[in-house]
């Protein structure tokens, strides 16, 4: 029988018509992507590639640090780009030009590193896994939104999608089944027969100082590849293959921030072992802290198996994010005052807020960094874009504290 098509059969019991389930998913699987595929078409034609938004004068300032003013009279003294003046006669800039100015700062500040927050003589790269191990927590979201405020506040970020269901790839304008039939994925560079450099899967994005490697299906073949190895004698340290793959690119980036599969597998694995900082988002409702409970166990057992393996487990830090967090819901807060007193510092202080802006702005595939202020409500959007900036700078500073600044 051709799989593809769903077969239907007859039941002499009831008379009922009964379909091959692997059929059904197959041919949803394929109308979804067909739909997917058009959406896109209509909201990024295929010769158009995605772009940042052009962002205020305000938005420009607060970005680097400086006055508006100060913005304003670089601009009317002829210093650093010229920023675009709309119709009634203000100032936008695009990312390209925030990142000029932040260069023509650091060369004029009393002292370099001001406007230029990165890696220097003696820092080591930062390799933060973004993880979870129930769907639903906000992981994604917080990766995205995370490399791209680094990479907006001047740091040099490698976004990596390990997730086969490819959101974070989604988000960044790369439709995984069209744009990545013949690989492209991290798997390329991982993989146990003939790996490619990583250089071959990193992609330039629309954001100035934003790479990504994008993720899709194909990332599973590790999972199935794995044990094959291993039985082999294969795989070696088998958990060293991301860390390795990223020791080639490692003098081009100052944060790279991974986007986990929601599982605890060979990929997962792999990437702990790689990363110097781990955030777990937490949802903080009853049964998601219950299975965050069993996940913290499970991966403190197979983190003790790669320990054992002679890896060093050591971390600069972990700390746990409140996602989807409502402050007026009474249950939440006295989840979210349970996990403080348990875990302490160890949990951001600042949570991310449940905003419908950031579900919106998902929509049409944008972060709410991408998107346009007017096209929410002001106070709606203010509110989610403050939590968001709240999150990313606090986690900006945990970076600062690794390098000892």
């Amino acid at each position: 029988m051709d799989s593809t098509v769903a077969e239907h059969k007859s039941d002499p019991q009831d008379g009922a018509l009964h379909e091959d389930l692997n059929a059904v998913i197959r041919e949803h699987s394929e109308w979804l992507a067909t739909q997917l595929h058009a959406q896109r078409e209509s909201l990024f034609p295929p010769d158009a590639a995605k772009e940042m938004r052009k962002f205020t004068s305000g938005e420009a300032a607060a970005l680097l640090g400086v006055n508006d003013s100060y913005l304003r009279k670089l601009h009317l003294d002829g210093k650093g780009p010229s920023p675009e003046l709309t119709p009634g006669n203000r100032r936008i800039y695009s990312a390209a030009d925030i990142q000029e100015l932040r260069v023509f700062l650091d060369k004029n500040a009393r002292k370099t590193g001001d406007y230029l927050p990165g890696r220097r003589e003696g820092d080591h790269l930062q390799i933060i896994g973004v993880m979870n191990f129930k769907g639903g927590s906000g992981k994604t979201t917080t990766s995205a939104h995370l490399a791209q405020r680094l990479a907006l506040k001047g740091y040099r970020v490698l976004a990596i999608d390990l997730d086969p269901q490819a959101s974070l790839t989604a988000l960044h304008g790369v439709q995984p089944e069209y744009d990545l039939t013949d690989g492209g994925t991290l798997y390329d560079a991982i993989r146990y027969d003939d790996p490619a450099p990583i250089s071959s899967v990193i992609r330039k994005t629309y954001i100035p100082n934003l790479d990504l490697i994008p993720g899709n299906l194909e990332l599973m073949e590790f999972e199935h590849d794995t044990p094959r190895a291993l039985s082999q004698g294969h795989a070696g340290l088998f958990f060293f293959r991301v860390k390795e793959a990223l020791s080639q690119v490692d003098s081009d980036y100052d944060v790279v921030v991974i986007d986990c599969p929601p599982q605890l597998g060979f990929l997962t694995m792999s990437a702990l072992s790689a990363a110097t900082g781990v955030l777990v988002t937490i949802h903080p409702e009853m049964l998601d802290v219950m299975s965050m409970s069993q996940f913290l166990r499970m991966t403190a057992d197979l983190m003790d198996v790669i320990a054992e393996s002679g890896a060093d487990m050591s971390h600069d830090w972990m700390r746990y994010l409140l996602t989807r967090y409502e402050p007026s819901d009474a249950p939440q807060n006295r989840i979210v005052a349970f996990l403080r007193t348990m875990y302490g510092d160890k949990v951001l202080n600042a949570p991310m807020l449940k905003s419908t802006a950031i579900s919106d702005a998902g929509l049409t595939k944008q972060t709410l960094y991408e998107v346009e202020r007017s096209a929410f409500t002001r106070s709606t959007y203010d509110r989610a874009i403050e939590s968001l900036n709240a999150v990313n700078d606090e986690i900006s500073a945990l970076i600062q504290q690794t390098w000892g600044r």
